[in-house]
C-alpha cells in the first residue's frame, strides 16, 4: 500500500526486485584476487611510507605520531606556523581533516606531503593489508556485499570489503585495481558511462546548449571551457578544460567560487565570472537547480526519472547551513538516483540477454558507472557487444548513452 501511496510499484518490481537476484549472483560469484602482487605491493607501499615519513620529520625537525591528529596539528600549527589563524574542532583542536589540510596544501609543500603519507596508509590499511585476509578458504575469492539500501540517491554500496572506493586517480590506487584478476583462462571486461550524471542533467533540465553538445558528440568539457572564455573550440587549453571540467561535475554537488578557486590555481573572483558565465551559457540548467529546490521546498521531496524520492526533512530550516546542504541535496539526488537507476535497468537487460544466450560470462562488480565482467575467451567479443548494447540502450534520455569498454588480464588493464 506504501508502494502504492507514493507511486513506486514499478520501481520496486522492474528494478528493485530482478536487481535484487543479480546481486546475490554477483556476491556468490566473487571476484579472484592476486595475492603475490598484493605482497609486492605491501613492501612497495611500506618502503615509500617511511620515505614521506622521513621526509616529513627531517622537515619537521621531530619525530612525532602522524597519525595522531593532535600531535600532526600541534607541529603545523604550533611549530611550523604555517597559518596564522588555524581552524579548530568543536573540541578546540587544531583541525587536521583532509578538507582543512587539502586548502592548506597550497600555501605549504608539507602539507602535501602528510596528505599523500595519509592516502597511502589509507590504502595499506583498507587495501593492500585487509584484502588478502577477506579471501574465502572454500572459493579463493573474495565475496564483497552489495547493498541496495543503503544510501539515500539509490546507489548501490559494497562492504565486507568496500570495493567501490578504491580511488581510481592515483597511481597507487591504479596498483590496487590490478591485484583484481579474471579466472585462469577468462579475461576482465570493463564497461564505462561515459559522463551520464552530466548526461542526466542535460535531459532533465532540457538545456538546449549541453543537449546540442552532447548530441554533436563534442567534448562537453572543451565545449563548456569555449563558452565559459568566450573562445573558439580550438583554441581551448588543457588547463581551460580542466577548469571547465570540474565545473560541470561541481555544479551538480553545488560548487562555490570559493570551492573553484580551492581546487584550481584560480582567484576566487575568477571562479566567480566563471559560474556566472556558466549559468549564462546553460541558462536552463540554473532553472532547473532553482526548480528542484523549490518543488522540495513545497513537497518536501525530490524524485528521479524513475519516481524514486527522497525526503529532505531539512529544507525549509531556519539553519542556513542545514537549509543549503538540503538544496545541493535537491539538485544532486535526482541526477545521481537517475543515473543509479538507470545502470541498475543495464544490468537486468545484461543479465537476461546472458542467460537467453547461455553465456558463461559474469558480472563480478559494479562500481558506480562501471560494469566489471568475468569472461571466457571465446566469449568476449559476443559479451561486449551485448554489454554495450544494452548499457547505452537501458533508458531514453535527450541525449545519447555512451559507454567506454575495455579488456584486459585485470581490472586496471580493463578500464
Amino acid at each position: 500500500k506504501n508502494l502504492e501511496a507514493h507511486d513506486l510499484i514499478d520501481l520496486f518490481f522492474k528494478i528493485e526486485m530482478p536487481l535484487s537476484k543479480i546481486l546475490m549472483e554477483m556476491e556468490f560469484e566473487g571476484v579472484k584476487l592476486d595475492k603475490e602482487l598484493l605482497k609486492k605491493l605491501s613492501l612497495q607501499f611500506d618502503a615509500s611510507l617511511n620515505h614521506i615519513q622521513n621526509k616529513i620529520f627531517d622537515f619537521c625537525g621531530k619525530e612525532f605520531n602522524l597519525a595522531s591528529p593532535k600531535q600532526l596539528g600541534e607541529v603545523l600549527f604550533d611549530d611550523l606556523k604555517i597559518v596564522s589563524n588555524p581552524k579548530k574542532t568543536k573540541t578546540g583542536q587544531y583541525s587536521t581533516s583532509e578538507e582543512n589540510l587539502s586548502k592548506l596544501s597550497k600555501k605549504h609543500r608539507i602539507v602535501k606531503e602528510i596528505l599523500d603519507w595519509r592516502s597511502l596508509q589509507k590504502l595499506m590499511t583498507t587495501y593492500v593489508s585487509a584484502l588478502p585476509n577477506q579471501v574465502d578458504i572454500k572459493t579463493d575469492r573474495i565475496h564483497s556485499i552489495f547493498n541496495q539500501t543503503n544510501t539515500t540517491t539509490g546507489r548501490l554500496s559494497s562492504n565486507n570489503p568496500n570495493l567501490q572506493n578504491i580511488p581510481i586517480r592515483t597511481k597507487n590506487g591504479k596498483m590496487v585495481r590490478s591485484a583484481f584478476t579474471a579466472k585462469d583462462g577468462n579475461i576482465i571486461i570493463s564497461a564505462d558511462y561515459s559522463q551520464i550524471e552530466l548526461r542526466v542533467i542535460a535531459s532533465m533540465s532540457g538545456d538546449k546548449n549541453m543537449i546540442n553538445a552532447f548530441n554533436n558528440s563534442e567534448d562537453i568539457h572543451i565545449s563548456t571551457a569555449a563558452n565559459v572564455f568566450g573562445i573558439n573550440i580550438n583554441e581551448v587549453t588543457k588547463e581551460q578544460r580542466s577548469h571547465a571540467k570540474i565545473v560541470n561535475f561541481g555544479i551538480i554537488y553545488g560548487v562555490s567560487a570559493f570551492g573553484l578557486s580551492n581546487q584550481t590555481n584560480l582567484t576566487r573572483s575568477e571562479s566567480k565570472a566563471i559560474i556566472d558565465n556558466y549559468y549564462n551559457t546553460y541558462p536552463y540548467l540554473k532553472q532547473f537547480m532553482s526548480n528542484q529546490i523549490n518543488y522540495a521546498r513545497e513537497n518536501g521531496y525530490v524524485k528521479t526519472i524513475f519516481g524514486r524520492k527522497r525526503f529532505l526533512s531539512d529544507i525549509n530550516s531556519r539553519n542556513g547551513m542545514i537549509r543549503s546542504s538540503a538544496e545541493r541535496n535537491a539538485i544532486n539526488t535526482p541526477v545521481q538516483g537517475s543515473a543509479a537507476d538507470i545502470i541498475k535497468l543495464s544490468m537486468i537487460k545484461i543479465a537476461n540477454e546472458f542467460n537467453k544466450q547461455s553465456l558463461k560470462t559474469k558480472l563480478i562488480l559494479q562500481v558506480h558507472d562501471e560494469l566489471v565482467f568475468d569472461a571466457p575467451l571465446n566469449e568476449v567479443d559476443e559479451a561486449k557487444k551485448i554489454i554495450v548494447k544494452n548499457m547505452e540502450n537501458a533508458y531514453k534520455l535527450e541525449v545519447p548513452l555512451t559507454v567506454d569498454i575495455g579488456v584486459g588480464k585485470n581490472w586496471l588493464e580493463a578500464h
